[in-house]
């Protein structure tokens, strides 16, 4: 599917968002000859997580995540980037060190974005917010995790079913400088992985005592919008504790497999702490998740050993995540069952991650871009990462659908043994391959 002369007869594709699927949805529609109308509701009505009114502007991590080719960041970026994806190219364009992760200037990547959409003729920026998903023939939703809630409504309305929302909850992270290292082990479980984390044991009185200061701490209050399904996987650590008081030693403060170097044996329980940034300076309290207060998470965490004088980069919160339930509401093409023409991209799916959002983007648009003209995109292939994303949103169950970001898991197995990095090298040869045959008939469609 080449760039194509503009189609002057054709209806303009309605974009609603200017995140990075948004962006990307309208970079590929225009970049194929079709008009676009661009709507975002900033400035006129911001969001909790936003602060300019730039397109792409990034408010979570500035991190793209891994580059590397054995990865399975690196698979995904691949293939997105065989695309001619705007999004990657602005965010090459504003690279920072951060090691094999795309690390970006957010104030470049955003003016980049900017101003290749300003720079675009085809593309038609609307500003001030959507309450109601227009009538026309192709509309794109890509209004991402703080989609407003008149157009949450509309959206419900449309589907005939609720969306779901959760708030995910995050962990804390430390500066590594401010964590007294001879108090902690470096260890992974079971010695897999070498000495990847730092470990915090604990004997049967801290273990207790930590549980009863969860417990006791005073979380923000609840509000009415929040009263929605949890995400099982990111559940609040304080949450966990109030199940039961051994809850979290056979769960998230598992010992088994930690040995204590100095003792010999497993402690009680223990609590982890993972690198998050290449440069080790960074660490996050493994399932430490939280929405309490952030003054009763400091003293709680300040009485671990080794983090009494921790110093930290950031506490835990939560944020909200709207997303539809993708295999019970959308066919295989983003495309809602409920409207022909009416797609839906980014995050909003069901899918977690900057590059996963943006892929979700250019999907919708390649779609889009058929139904205008009447035929029909290849099949996207299984085992490519978008293929197995797709996939995935497709035949998830929908009793139990939670979002996913793109991982080795999702794609079949190899059908013989190997070693992980071995099998990880092999499984992305496979992706690529099939993702080049898909390539070829893209380009004759």
């Amino acid at each position: 599917m080449p760039p194509a002369s503009e189609h002057r007869n054709a209806p303009p594709v309605v974009v609603i968002g200017e995140g990075l699927a948004g962006s990307e949805a309208a970079w590929q529609l225009a970049r194929r000859g079709y008009r676009v109308r661009l709507h975002e509701m900033r400035p006129g009505k911001m969001t909790p997580a936003h602060r300019t009114a730039n397109a792409a502007e990034l408010v979570c991590s500035n991190s793209f995540k891994s580059i590397r080719i054995e990865s399975a960041q690196g698979v995904m970026k691949r293939e997105l980037e065989a695309l001619d994806s705007l999004v990657l190219r602005c965010a090459h364009a504003a690279r920072i060190p951060g090691g094999e992760a795309l690390v970006v200037d957010r104030d470049r990547f955003a003016a980049g974005v900017e101003a290749a959409l300003l720079a675009e003729p085809l593309i038609e920026r609307v500003p001030g917010e959507l309450e109601r998903i227009p009538d026309d023939p192709v509309v794109i939703v890509a209004t991402g995790p703080l989609t407003s809630d008149a157009l949450s409504t509309d959206i419900s309305r449309i589907l005939g079913e609720k969306h779901l929302a959760f708030y995910d909850a995050i962990s804390p992270i430390v500066d590594a400088e401010s964590v007294d290292g001879t108090r902690l082990y470096r260890l992974s479980r079971y010695g897999h992985g070498g000495d990847d984390y730092w470990n915090i044991p604990l004997d049967q009185a801290a273990y207790y005592r930590l549980v009863d200061q969860l417990v006791a701490a005073e979380p923000y209050p609840e509000k009415s919008f929040e009263n929605l399904r949890p995400f099982e996987g990111c559940m609040p650590i304080e949450d966990i504790a109030r199940r039961g008081r051994d809850t979290l030693r056979f769960g998230p403060l598992k010992p088994v497999g930690l040995p204590d170097p100095r003792t010999g044996r497993d402690p009680y329980a223990v609590v982890q702490l993972r690198m998050e940034n290449r440069e080790a300076t960074m660490w996050s309290l493994v399932a430490f998740q939280t929405k309490l207060r952030h003054g009763d998470q400091m003293a709680i965490l300040r009485s671990l050993p080794g983090l009494e004088q921790a110093e930290f980069l950031r506490l835990g919160s939560i944020h909200r995540n709207t997303f539809v339930c993708a295999p019970r509401l959308l066919d295989g093409t983003l495309q809602a069952k409920a409207r022909k023409g009416l797609y839906f991209a980014g995050q909003i799916t069901g899918v977690e991650g900057y590059t996963e959002s943006t892929v979700m983007g250019a999907v919708a648009a390649l779609h889009a871009v058929c139904r205008l003209q009447g035929k029909a995109l290849p099949q996207w292939p299984r085992n490519s990462a978008i293929g197995s994303l797709l996939h995935y949103l497709k035949e998830a169950n929908p009793e139990t659908f939670q979002p996913m970001n793109f991982n080795w898991g999702l794609l079949e197995p190899l059908g013989h043994k190997a070693r992980k990095e071995e099998r990880h090298r092999l499984l992305g040869e496979r992706a690529w391959a099939e993702y080049r045959s898909f390539l070829t008939g893209l380009e004759a469609a």
